[in-house]
This record gives structure tokens, sequence and C-alpha cells, in this order.
């Protein structure tokens, strides 16, 4: 959780806040898509979090993927714009969120998968057509809108 959300929550309590945010997608050289086995919901997600003050949507989608995978990205492809209700999300500890949620796709990562953050406790490429079960439904939004967005181009 960011600074700044701490900080709001011990203002605000469990109440909803607006949170504006970034999603990465990845993809290894298989095409196959980086999900994060949560530590907090326990189910699986895509990499990203809450802006932090003075952030872009960018530099917060490459300061938590590398946060949260130990990747890194030469660079980002702006995919979408999510929001709405959609994406209130209720976390187990009682906090409430509406997510307003920057895509992007990370173009070419370097590094070695590592979760440092505590916040996963596992990290893994699967394929886009046979995901896990247990995929976040704010994930599956984000993946199902990718998929729409790509069928577009």
């Amino acid at each position: 959780m960011s600074d700044y959300v701490m900080h709001m929550r011990k203002l605000i309590g469990t109440r909803p806040l607006i949170v504006p945010g970034s999603t990465v997608l990845v993809f290894n050289d298989s095409g196959e898509l980086l999900l994060q086995h949560r530590s907090d919901t326990e189910e699986w997600g895509l990499p990203g979090g809450a802006m932090e003050p003075g952030e872009s949507l960018e530099e917060t989608a490459a300061r938590e993927l590398f946060e949260e995978t130990g990747l890194r990205a030469e660079g980002f492809t702006f995919i979408d714009q999510l929001s709405g209700k959609e994406f209130y999300f209720k976390y187990p500890n009682g906090d409430e969120v509406y997510n307003v949620i920057g895509i992007y796709e990370a173009q070419h990562t370097y590094g070695k998968l590592t979760m440092a953050d505590g916040e996963s406790i596992d990290l893994r490429y699967f394929s886009i057509g046979n995901l896990p079960s247990d995929v976040d439904e704010r994930a599956k939004l984000v993946i199902d809108n990718y998929r729409q967005s790509k069928d577009k181009r």
C-alpha cells in the first residue's frame, strides 16, 4: 500500500477512497502473461498499485512493476484507462476502494523475477487462454479489456 493511501486511511478509516493507479501487463517471449499470486487476497492478479503524489501513471507502472516483480521495462505502451463501479473492491481488512486504473503493457522487460515486497506468494507466467480459476475480478476485467483492444488493432 502506498504511503499516501496509508496516510489517508489513518484519517478516514476503511471508508471508500478513489485510488488512481496503474496495472502492468507483462508478456514473456512465449506470449504468456505474468500474474502475481497476492498475499492479501490469495488470488491471482496483475502487478500494479496506487499512484504516489507527483507521479504520472507511467511512473507508477514502472515503480510498481519493479517493487512487485523485480522487473524493469525499456518502455510502456498505454492500453486504456478503466474506472467505475466494476472497479470497487473491499480488501480482507475492510478497506474499500474505487480504482481508477491506467493499463500499460511493459515493453522489453529485463531483470530477475523477485518477490521482495511481501505482496506476493508467487509470480508465474500463464497462457492468456488458460488462466487460473482464482483470478481477481478486477484483473479479469483488465485482461478482457486488453483482449478487446488487441482485437481492434
